[in-house]
């Protein structure tokens, strides 16, 4: 089995709901992710074998295949095909996974793997509120096998947030405490330029829109919680956003062939679930299997990036695996940056293989928790 090496990663500032991605097309959004990563890499674009795109509520500007809509719209060669997955917040890390995976069987040489979210204009939940108009509520009622298993109960990522938190014995000021920390990092990262190299401006958008630097405890606060009597609040989720990220994993017969430089490497990747219900704990029982399968430790691992979807899917994560908190999210997360949803992973992976050049870090962990249960674990290996 040959291996899968990283050569280059890219992505859009995030933007925040109403900011400056906004009124962009998500075939444009992904369009300019996949045009800078063609320029950055310098490779004939008309080599790449396949393009993988994550996408969630795939309907409207999002549907018909966006992955190779973005690519046609970055006027690139029509011979390159694209595909589009959906595995809800995981789904562009699943596509780097695909990508990945393609390259190790030989089956491929070069494939672009990333993803596109443009929430401002398809709001989140979109795709499973669509088919009201047809008769389902949602994707779960009418289904004899699920109700039989688990009954009419709600299956939301709030309520599921709020189990943790519940499971896991932590306090809203706690909470409060962790996303503060992430508005302080993502703000830190701003100032020093942490992400400069990282980064394609677009448009009005040219940094990151998120990250509020003025915000305190405080103001944290005095926020009603999301649900009545419960504990997590807006200030505890991750930010409703736009943005794009993409890139590029090659074989090392195309390193050789295109004269590309490997970044890094990709070690292990994997994929495993847990309780529906509960629905985001999945990262606690991924990374265990990694781990595992890989034949590292946590302390192995010089940074990781676990997806703030919300503050108590980080810290159970945090509690269940012994984590270093100081490796975990160093320039904050999807609470200050933001999760424009299939794009999540792609940008986390771009932001880590940065990171780990500007630390001189060796490994790195990506997870993440996503709609369903399961979680998507990648590491990489600094080269």
């Amino acid at each position: 089995m040959t291996e899968a090496y990283l050569v280059e990663a890219v992505r859009t500032p995030v933007g925040r709901r109403g900011g400056g991605l906004a009124g962009v097309h998500p075939a444009d959004l992904g369009a300019h992710v996949l045009t800078a990563l063609m320029d950055r890499s310098d490779v004939d674009p008309a080599a790449i074998d396949d393009v993988i795109f994550g996408c969630v509520d795939a309907i409207g500007p999002q549907a018909g295949n966006i992955a190779r809509t973005s690519w046609l719209a970055a006027g690139l060669p029509d011979a390159v095909p694209g595909v589009t997955v959906d595995r809800q917040c995981g789904s562009s890390q699943q596509a780097l996974h695909f990508a990945a995976q393609a390259v190790m069987s030989g089956t491929a040489d070069l494939v672009v793997a990333g993803g596109v979210q443009n929430m401002s204009a398809i709001p989140i939940s979109a795709a499973m509120l669509a088919g009201r108009a047809y008769g389902f509520d949602d994707p779960f009622r009418g289904s004899t096998g699920w109700q039989r298993r688990y009954g009419d109960q709600e299956i939301s990522q709030f309520r599921a947030a709020e189990l943790i938190a519940a499971k896991w014995s932590l306090s809203r000021p706690e909470m409060e405490v962790y996303a503060l920390s992430s508005h302080q990092k993502a703000t830190a990262a701003l100032a020093q330029g942490r992400f400069a190299r990282e980064t394609v401006p677009l448009g009005s958008c040219t940094t990151d829109e998120g990250p509020r630097p003025t915000t305190t405890l405080a103001a944290m606060a005095a926020l009603p919680t999301l649900t009545p009597g419960g504990t997590v609040t807006a200030a505890l989720a991750s930010q409703i956003s736009d943005g794009a990220a993409a890139l590029l994993v090659a074989s090392a017969q195309a390193l050789h062939t295109h004269g590309l430089r490997p970044r890094a490497r990709i070690h292990h990747l994997s994929v495993r679930a847990d309780d529906p219900v509960y629905m985001l704990t999945g990262p606690i029982p991924a990374t265990a299997h990694a781990l595992r399968r890989s034949g590292l430790t946590i302390d192995d691992i010089d940074l990781i990036e676990i997806n703030e979807a919300f503050v108590p899917v980080v810290l159970a994560w945090q509690r269940e695996t012994g984590a270093d908190p100081a490796r975990v999210n160093i320039h904050g997360g999807a609470v200050a940056l933001g999760h424009p949803l299939g794009a999540t992973g792609a940008r986390l992976m771009t932001t880590l293989l940065h990171a780990l050049e500007d630390t001189g870090g060796r490994y790195g962990l990506q997870t993440m928790c996503e709609g369903g249960g399961t979680a998507n674990v990648t590491i990489i290996e600094r080269l």
